[in-house]
Parts: C-alpha cells; sequence; structure tokens
C-alpha cells in the first residue's frame, strides 16, 4: 500500500436504469461477471485503494450485499438518493473518520484500469482534485435554442470526462455544504468543486473505460476484454 493517506472509493450503483428498458444493468454479466462486481473489483485490487463504500437502491441493497461479499474492501452498501449527488453524499458519510480522499466512481464503467485509478488518486493528491477522461475526436459545435451554431471549441481544449473523479474529502464536503440545495442537480462530481472555485486536474483516460448505458454496450465490453 503506498503510503499517500487513506482513499475511500465510492461506488455510485443507484440509477434507474432507464436506457436499458428498466433491467438492473449493474447485474448484467460480461464474460461471466456481473457490471458490478468487474466495477468493484478493479478498486478492491488497486493498491491505492483503502476501503470502498456502494451507494444503491434499496431494493438492491440485500442483493448486492451477496453479490460482493467475496470482496474485503467493501466497507458497506449504503442507501443512495434519488440524484446522484445524494447517492454520493449518502456514501461519503459512511466514509471512515480518518479518510483523507474520495475517488468516486460509476458502477456502470466497469473497464477501468488499474493504472487509471492510481494516475488519477496520485494527482489529487498533488492538487486536491483530479478526473480521468479522453480527448475528444470529434468536432463540437455550440448552438442556439433554434439549432444554429454559435460557436466551434477548439477541440485541443476538450475532454470527455469519465470516472474515478477524486477529491480531497474535506474540500469536497465543503463545497457540497457551500452549494446547498444547488449541490443536489449536478450530474458531474467537478463541476460541483469548479463551482466554489476548486482547481481540478484532467488526467489522461482510456478510451476502452466505457459506461455500460444500453445493451449494446456489453459486447463492446466484451470484446474490448479480448481473452481474459
Amino acid at each position: 500500500m503506498a503510503d499517500k493517506g487513506f482513499v475511500s472509493a465510492v461506488i455510485v450503483a443507484a440509477g434507474s436504469s432507464r436506457r436499458m428498458g428498466g433491467i438492473n444493468k449493474l447485474l448484467l454479466e460480461i464474460k461471466g461477471k456481473t457490471v458490478l462486481c468487474r466495477s468493484v473489483e478493479a478498486f478492491e485490487n488497486n493498491a491505492d485503494i483503502n476501503e470502498i463504500i456502494v451507494a444503491a437502491r434499496e431494493e438492491d441493497i440485500e442483493e448486492y450485499r451477496a453479490l460482493l461479499a467475496q470482496y474485503k474492501k467493501v466497507k458497506c452498501i449504503v442507501p443512495g438518493g434519488e440524484t446522484r449527488q445524494k447517492s454520493v453524499a449518502s456514501a461519503i458519510a459512511a466514509c471512515s473518520d480518518n479518510c483523507d480522499m474520495i475517488a468516486i466512481h460509476d458502477g456502470a464503467r466497469p473497464l477501468v484500469s488499474q493504472d487509471v485509478i492510481s494516475r488519477t488518486v496520485d494527482a489529487a493528491f498533488e492538487c486536491g482534485g483530479a478526473a480521468c477522461g479522453v480527448r475528444v475526436k470529434d468536432t463540437i459545435k455550440v448552438t442556439d435554442s433554434d439549432g444554429m451554431i454559435t460557436d466551434t471549441p477548439d477541440r485541443a481544449t476538450l475532454w470527455a470526462v469519465h470516472t474515478p473523479q477524486c477529491f480531497d474529502k474535506k474540500l469536497y464536503v465543503s463545497c457540497v455544504e457551500s452549494l446547498g440545495e444547488k449541490a443536489k442537480d449536478m450530474t458531474d462530481d467537478c463541476r460541483l468543486v469548479e463551482n466554489c472555485g476548486g482547481k481540478v486536474r484532467m488526467i489522461e483516460g482510456s478510451y476502452s473505460n466505457i459506461k455500460i448505458t444500453t445493451a449494446e454496450d456489453i459486447p463492446m465490453a466484451e470484446s474490448l476484454l479480448g481473452d481474459e
């Protein structure tokens, strides 16, 4: 274990899977292992992570508890909220008192690599906040409400943000408290910190760190795993 500080991984697994037709995508299998297990296992196997807290829907908690019993770093599974931020807040409240850093990760990103996790954690310890992502390949257009193009941002400055997103725990909690009710509507943890004047470093991630959103993503994930 690298002597950096105590890191708690927060796995957000409380979504409704609306785009999957109501099927719980986290329980779908990728080469014999559920999406959720693969996501949790990535942090279980990472030397920088001390504990894992999972935020889940109330109706899924018992099933997840049985499924994740094999992972020693899983401290607990807590009820999530109706928004992402409420789920994250619920998980952070269950982190150990000596937690220095939180690593927030989507339960639906099962292919995150050890290298990406460690580099994101390292960067967060250096500057207080960091997120992994990939450079945008397409040219992006900004439009008005009528669909008319108003701007073409420089592609060299654009990133698609992934998870994990890692933050100093005290910084993150203070930002949540400062924003109050505004925090609950934010779907990205970086934005929450940015809105409070915090600095977040972007770390080069991997295009294979896909998010399972629809059924078509399962064979893609299997292909990315290759001959595992």
